[in-house]
């Protein structure tokens, strides 16, 4: 029956997008009751697909589009649980943006805005092809721009929109010359019948008719798009800056849409990956290093948004870091990192949302002059700190069940490849995660208020939407654990799977790694310990933070500093490299170069005129002994045989 309705999953917030920018000053909340509808009947309609399609089945419906191409809808298992998180997610952030927004004079714009967003990442989702997946992915780039700069009259906000337009340009350069590759490595494959090129289906079926070294290349073009949108190392510059949108807009972004896109990019294409020799390895290791070097500038940011800002490029590296453990643990770690995702989008929404309730209640973003909070804010104190202890993997939060599994397959990694790098990265990663995530607890609801604010608790438009998405941080892990990744491992087959490994030349491990009881229990001990280490400097105060939270101390002044990513980004690539080499070369050939070549043919046919124009002269007499000499010169050449 739903099955029947799948376009209206993407149809609905189109509507409600048309009809909230033109009329949205004549509908409620100026059109925002339209975008909650929209975005509410698109998650009904995805979860009645889940619930028809569970356990291993899947709809596919498909439309000619350029003869060998096509525009389609696919929802296997993969498909169907994202669209459950994202409409779902996406809707609870609609309801709370009726009360969150409800001053700004730009509410029919805001609402339009989030449902052609919503629409984009629904559209992403559901593409049975990559080039169709290509068409919604840039135009979530599109909304994330229009989003981010909102405000765009604040010149931190325009700046911001600017830049994460910029720096995921340059990913989605690199998306589109993998999917330019991979067509000119299948266009001559025999196509099925009923297929199309582009279709993921085809791509699959085409990997052992293209070159290992041609799917390295692919494949790591693909994942430098995933790795623009999903905020890794090295293009995740643009995604703390994207705080400067209203705090929705935030939540959005960090945990529904755009950023999980990069991840279900490379989930979606997994069997090239895994038929890849080494992308998986790229993969797992930028994962792995990102969700360090992220949660180590997470510690020392004050402004309560960034800190979840950093927070969420971690987790999206750890994501990663699941994906890459594939070469050892096969498809299964499809189910894992989207698990993770899934949780992630739960906690991390609703971290956000809790934040933007501070803001709201307190009308301060500085966790310096907050503290003392929570006998005025208990409801979202609360719901904070179960997001908290989900975000660090506190059994039995979502978190804990996530995480745990990521790091066990780092685990069995290490086992088999002999190398636990990629665990070490996971239990470090835990420990930082869960020292910010306290520190930013313990500041803004501990202790007593280090300003004269005056606080009071959001409406309940805000507050009931932070309960829904508590009660899914803590049973949502206790509930799926068991079955979800069941329910994934029905989206790529078996022998697709052994194929790709073996193109690929991976082995995957028959048996699960079973690690010794101490390093089983660690994630659980480093995210109590982060516990323990906030709570004595930041509620007990233990220890005097003034002598190292100084700018004379170098490595707080680094992460302060953020590595000095600004100054190496803009000042040295953008401006020296870009500017003073790119630039002024193209200075050189454009003034040297081309206009050299133009001003040398005008020289040369200016000075045969100015020859013949001597040669001119007006007598008769000249010309007569031009006219002779001629006529004998050619005598000479038809005597000589040269003509």
């Amino acid at each position: 029956m739903f099955q029947d309705f799948a376009y209206l999953i993407i149809l609905l917030p189109v509507i409600a997008f048309v009809l909230t920018l033109f009329f949205g000053k004549k509908f409620p909340a100026n059109g925002g009751i339209l975008s909650v509808i929209a975005v509410f009947s698109a998650f009904v309609i995805s979860a009645g697909i889940l619930i028809e399609i569970y356990p291993s089945g899947c709809v596919e419906q498909s439309w000619p589009w350029f003869a060998i191409l096509n525009f389609g809808i696919l929802i296997d298992p993969l498909a169907a649980v994202m669209l459950c998180m994202v409409s779902f997610v996406s809707f609870l952030i609609h309801v709370y943006s009726v009360g969150y927004m409800s001053h700004d004079h730009a509410k029919p714009r805001y609402f339009a805005e989030t449902a052609l967003f919503t629409t984009a990442m629904l559209g992403v989702v559901l593409s049975d092809n990559i080039l169709q997946f290509f068409i919604f992915w840039e135009l979530v780039g599109l909304c994330s721009y229009l989003l981010i700069g909102f405000w765009y009259r604040k010149p931190t906000a325009a700046a911001a929109a600017k830049k994460a337009f910029l720096v995921t340009r340059v990913g989605d350069v690199l998306f589109l010359a993998g999917i330019i590759i991979l067509y000119l490595n299948i266009r001559d494959f025999q196509i099925p019948d009923g297929a199309y090129l582009l279709q993921f289906q085809t791509m699959f079926a085409a990997i052992g008719h293209i070159p290992p070294s041609q799917l390295t290349v692919i494949t790591l073009l693909f994942f430098g798009g995933a790795v623009g949108k999903s905020g890794q190392f090295p293009l995740h510059i643009w995604l703390p800056d994207a705080m400067e949108g209203p705090t929705t807009v935030s939540a959005l972004i960090h945990a529904a849409t755009m950023v999980t896109a990069g991840v279900y990019l490379v989930a979606r294409t997994f069997p090239i990956f895994l038929a890849s020799p080494d992308a998986l390895t790229v993969v797992a290791y930028i994962g792995g290093f990102t969700a360090i070097f992220a949660a180590t500038m997470g510690l020392v940011m004050n402004d309560i948004k960034r800190v979840l800002a950093y927070s969420t490029v971690s987790q999206l590296g750890y994501m990663m870091l699941a994906l890459g453990t594939g070469i050892v643990i096969g498809a299964e770690v499809v189910g894992v990192s989207m698990f993770h995702l899934i949780s992630h989008a739960f906690f991390k929404a609703l971290l956000f949302l809790c934040a933007g309730s501070v803001i709201h209640g307190l009308g301060l973003q500085d966790l310096r002059q907050m503290g003392g909070a929570f006998s005025k804010m208990k409801i979202t104190a609360i719901t904070m700190l179960i997001a908290s202890l989900a975000l660090t993997g506190i059994p039995p939060t979502a978190g804990f069940f996530s995480k745990d599994a990521i790091i066990e397959g780092t685990y069995a990694y290490g086992i088999h490849t002999g190398s636990m790098a990629l665990y070490a990265m996971g239990i470090i990663a835990a420990l930082l995660t869960s020292i910010y995530t306290y520190r930013l607890w313990f500041m803004a609801f501990a202790g007593k208020p280090r300003t004269n604010y005056h606080a009071h608790e959001s409406p309940p438009s805000m507050t009931v939407p932070l309960i829904i998405l508590a009660i899914l941080a803590l049973v949502f892990g206790l509930v799926a654990h068991g079955a979800f990744g069941g329910f994934l491992e029905h989206t790529y087959s078996e022998n697709l799977i052994e194929d790709a490994a073996a193109i690929g030349g991976h082995h995957i491990a028959t048996e699960h790694a079973h690690p010794p009881t101490i390093l089983f229990y660690m994630p659980i001990i480093v995210g109590v310990l982060g516990f323990v280490i906030s709570w004595l400097i930041y509620s007990k105060r233990v220890i005097n933070m003034s002598s190292i939270v100084s700018k004379r101390n170098p490595i707080y002044n680094l992460l302060l500093n953020r590595y000095y990513q600004q100054k190496i980004y803009i000042e040295f690539i953008a401006i020296t490299i870009v500017y003073r080499v790119l630039a002024l070369l193209g200075e050189f050939i454009d003034r040297r170069i081309i206009d050299g070549i133009i001003d040398g043919i005008s020289y040369v046919i200016i000075t045969i005129g100015e020859f013949i124009r001597r040669i001119q002269t007006g007598v008769v007499q000249h010309y007569a002994a031009f006219v002779v000499a001629g006529v004998v010169v050619l005598i000479l050449l038809l005597q000589g045989g040269i003509l």
